[in-house]
């Protein structure tokens, strides 16, 4: 009897033990379901946010894409279809020898064309390309009317290259030099405003250059021909201007150019100091003129005691008679 009265607690705490453990069974069971419950929760927000930001963004995409459609619309309507803008008039004015016409053409602007959409910078790059011209201002003027200002190249030497055509018969192609030494072709008569001073005249010609560095729209960079073309330019303002006239102008020495005069003469330079050989030019012939004596030939290359040589001035007054009268037999 005592033994079945000690050992009848032990089925009451097994069984305490059960019931623990089922209600900690429902517990996490139902915490379980909350942190479910909370998650789905929290990604159906994000999603119903996810969604409103998403309509809200094609919203204004689309709001934005409207305007610029009704924008461009309105543009086209008003301003770039507008027969108001439609070009009548292009005023072309220039600094040289260019016809407007010709001008007018090189720009490529079509008439009727509208004024607000023409491209500007496409005309002024129309008339950029071609060798004679040097820079363009373009402006508009509305309603109707395109300004166009160009500033042309002025030719002071040319240079005759020999060339072989398709036949291997040998033709001469002139080019003229700009003060810079930017090469150009001579323009076709009918492109220019042509007067008969224009027609009788004649560039100094440059010889003895490297023939491959002579092409249409490039700058001869040899140091020769750009003393050359400083020596015209220093020429023309210099105490000799209108006294002689240089007809050509050899570059083939390294250290010298020499020019050849309408009186015969031949002038030796050197690349510097082109200014103080004019001016020692001048003084030469002052002192040949007192002995009625012209200058055959000279090298202010020297420094000092330049030398000379003379001759008589009789006879070249008789060339200089000889070939005026043959100028004026051919105009």
């Amino acid at each position: 009897m005592r033994r079945s009265a000690r050992s009848s607690p032990q089925p009451v705490a097994i069984d305490m033990w059960f019931k623990r453990e089922r209600k900690n069974r429902r517990l996490n069971r139902g915490h379980v379901l909350d942190v479910k419950l909370r998650s789905d929760q929290v990604r159906a927000t994000r999603t119903r946010l996810a969604s409103i930001a998403f309509l809200v963004v094609a919203g204004t995409v689309f709001g934005l894409y409207l305007l610029w459609r009704a924008g461009e619309w309105t543009l086209d309507a008003f301003v770039y279809e507008n027969s108001t803008f439609a070009i009548q008039n292009v005023e072309v004015q220039t600094d040289g020898v260019i016809a407007p016409e010709q001008l007018r053409r090189w720009a490529g602007v079509k008439p009727g064309a509208n004024l607000i959409a023409l491209d500007l910078a496409s005309v002024k790059r129309n008339l950029e390309l071609v060798p004679a011209i040097d820079s363009v201002s373009i402006e508009r003027v509305l309603p109707r009317t395109l300004k166009i200002e160009v500033t042309e190249r002025r030719p002071i030497a040319q240079v005759n290259v020999p060339r072989v055509d398709a036949n291997g018969q040998i033709s001469v192609s002139v080019f003229q030099l700009d003060a810079d030494g930017y090469v150009m072709q001579p323009l076709d008569p009918r492109a220019r405003v042509i007067s008969l001073a224009e027609i009788t005249e004649q560039l100094p010609i440059i010889t003895g250059l490297n023939v491959f560095q002579v092409q249409s729209g490039h700058r001869v960079e040899s140091p020769q021909a750009q003393a050359a073309l400083q020596l015209l330019a220093a020429f023309a303002r210099s105490p000799m201007a209108g006294l002689v006239n240089f007809q050509r102008i050899d570059v083939s020495s390294p250290q010298v150019v020499v020019a050849t005069t309408d009186d015969g003469g031949e002038i030796t330079f050197g690349l510097d100091n082109l200014d103080q050989q004019l001016r020692c030019w001048r003084e030469v012939y002052d002192l040949g003129r007192r002995y009625d004596k012209v200058i055959a030939s000279a090298d202010f290359a020297v420094a000092n005691n330049v030398p000379v040589k003379w001759a008589d001035n009789s006879f070249t007054q008789q060339k200089n008679l000889n070939s005026t009268n043959l100028r004026r037999k051919n105009v």
